[in-house]
């Protein structure tokens, strides 16, 4: 059975692509970036392809790609552009699909829309969450909007081991923990091939 998962983070920058890469590696599924904002020559969606070694797995392309490293909505207005979610089309696929959010759940895309409303209710949602003073706070809300909408939610920790943080998040969020991404050195292929082979069984069964 195709298995759809939805890789969202607390905030910026707290390790969505690299978490992707390794669901991805794990799963061979085909990565879609909907919305890149920023680093076009140097894209999420490069950043992935560069970063997996199996041969099964698809890039497919951005439904808007916008050059100004912004929110989603504020790059659109000063590009002249208007983001409308009918537009953000799901490519087709008989592959497991990994599709990585920008930001958190709820950076608009314009004045009506956010990231959660590209996700679908049977979409598996992994938060990564990364830890930094409010980390807490911010993924118990993540997570909790997502319970309360009904979602499958599985967090994945990211950067540098906090015992009591990862603790009171599990214990408090209610949900299962994958695991956690540690600070590395460099990530290439071979660490993303370990990550994945580590995670690989627990992704399968969620």
């Amino acid at each position: 059975m195709k298995k759809k998962i939805f890789v969202t983070g607390i905030s910026t920058d707290v390790g969505k692509t690299i978490a992707s890469a390794i669901i991805v590696e794990a799963l061979e599924a085909d990565y879609w970036k909907p919305i890149q904002a920023g680093e076009l020559e140097n894209s999420d969606s490069h950043k992935v392809k560069n970063l997996i070694s199996n041969g099964n797995s698809v890039i497919h392309p951005n439904s808007y790609a916008l050059r100004t490293p912004m929110s989603p909505h504020a790059a659109a207005h000063i590009e002249g552009v208007e983001i409308s979610i009918d537009k953000i089309t799901e490519p087709r696929t008989k592959n497991n699909l990994v599709i990585e959010g920008a930001g958190g759940l709820l950076v608009p895309l314009n004045d009506k829309h956010t990231i959660l409303d590209l996700m679908q209710p049977t979409d598996k949602v992994i938060v990564v969450s990364r830890h930094y003073l409010g980390s807490i706070n911010h993924t118990l809300l993540t997570v909790g909007l997502l319970k309360d909408i009904g979602r499958d939610v599985h967090i994945l920790f990211s950067g540098k081991e906090n015992t009591y943080t990862e603790s009171i998040i599990k214990k408090m969020s209610g949900v299962p923990v994958i695991g956690r991404i540690d600070e590395e050195q460099t990530f290439n292929k071979e660490v993303i091939a370990s990550y994945a082979e580590k995670f690989k069984h627990t992704l399968i069964s969620i």
